[in-house]
């Protein structure tokens, strides 16, 4: 059967060049990078090389960037590297769970938290962000862009904010590094985290940017990994995976191939809004990455499309992997306004660098089509049409 997979958002096939240039280090080149040897040197090398690229996605010090295992731990690291009891955080009803949950944990240990909401298109609103801030608030964690909707935060705006009152500033970054533009200093946050599968990397790797001069208590103990910010032996596969996916991320900026991207996008969202009545995209006006659209379908059950489009070959999904097989509706959506059963019945498609035009024919050659029968066999749609 033929596949087509548009679910990058939850996670992206490591490239083959990515793949090539970690091939190495699962066996000829195998020796510890804290070692002082020359089979420990060569794979300190790697690592730093691999950190200096990653550094120039980011437009920042190489010193600055902290090797994790993904984007969960980057954020657990910049939030409980910095926030304890009897301290202040401001984060957003929208964020990521690694976000959210640790912000959760927190509360629990005598901090308090602030979730701030979002408006109809899913954007936090500075002013807010600005008004919610305390006396003894010590960070502020707003994501960069959402990963079920695509929606581009306002984070040089609350980088001026949090500046401003002298807080700490974090952002996830895992949904924008690779689809958009990345400047530390023009964002002006001290923290920001990236996950390497979000962006054609392997799983299991991430980093986490930590402007000079912030001190962070770590959350493992052991060496003095990281410049002693994260205990233990460096991955160095995934790290060099990690570095050459920056790489390839940087180029695409150069060469156009994102904005092509937000071609395909873009045409998936016209085609499939004209083809099938009782439609949208959520978070439409508002702007987003470009490789995002979440797109509601009325009177079905979103998991029964995704269902019966896998059985076709295509790849989607309702939002959020970490979220799949919930029966509450999306809290992104949720906080956003949508009413429940309309959240139920959005998809989320996420293109990745190795789709193609070919594959976007492909996809919309089936969703019409499978969304059609799905409603001739719903209750709810035969009601609607009827009344």
């Amino acid at each position: 059967m033929h596949r087509v997979y548009f679910d990058n958002n939850a996670t992206t096939p490591v490239l083959p060049e990515v793949f090539e240039a970690m091939k190495p280090y699962f066996g000829e080149h195998f020796g510890n990078a804290s070692s002082i040897h020359h089979h420990g040197q060569e794979t300190r090398a790697a690592v730093e090389r691999a950190r200096e690229s990653v550094a120039v996605l980011l437009r920042c010090r190489n010193s600055e960037i902290v090797f994790t295992s993904g984007g969960t731990e980057a954020d657990n690291l910049a939030i409980f590297g910095l926030a304890s009891e009897g301290d202040h955080v401001v984060t957003s009803s929208i964020e990521h769970h690694a976000v959210l949950n640790a912000c959760k944990r927190l509360e629990e240990t005598g901090c308090e938290v602030t979730y701030v909401p979002v408006g109809a298109e899913g954007q936090v609103y500075p002013d807010d962000v600005k008004r919610a801030l305390r006396p003894n608030t010590k960070l502020i964690s707003v994501m960069m862009a959402n990963n079920e909707t695509g929606v581009l935060q306002p984070v040089e705006q609350i980088g001026k904010i949090a500046a401003e009152a002298d807080i700490y500033f974090h952002t996830d970054a895992v949904q924008g590094a690779g689809k958009v533009p990345i400047d530390v200093l023009k964002i002006g946050c001290d923290l920001l985290s990236i996950s390497g599968h979000k962006l054609h990397a392997p799983q299991g790797i991430g980093a986490l940017y930590v402007r000079k001069g912030t001190l962070l208590n770590p959350m493992l103990y052991g060496g003095s990994h990281e410049r002693s910010r994260r205990a233990g032996t460096e991955n160095v596969p995934g790290i060099v995976g990690l570095g050459k996916a920056a790489e390839i991320a940087a180029e695409a900026f150069r060469s156009g191939a994102v904005e092509a991207m937000g071609r395909m996008r873009d045409r998936i969202q016209s085609t499939i809004l004209s083809a099938v009545q009782a439609t949208g995209v959520n978070g439409k006006s508002a702007t987003r990455v470009p490789n995002t659209a979440n797109i509601y379908f009325d009177h079905i059950e979103g998991e029964a499309l995704v269902i019966a489009l896998d059985l076709k070959g295509l790849s989607v999904s309702t939002g959020a992997a970490c979220s799949s097989g919930a029966i509450e509706p999306s809290h992104v959506l949720t906080a956003m306004g949508v009413r429940p059963d309309r959240a139920r019945a959005s998809i989320r498609f996420s293109l990745g660098k190795q789709n193609t035009s070919e594959d976007v024919d492909f996809a919309l050659g089936l969703v019409p089509e499978t969304v059609g029968r799905l409603r001739e066999l719903s209750p709810v749609y035969k009601a609607a049409v009827s009344s």
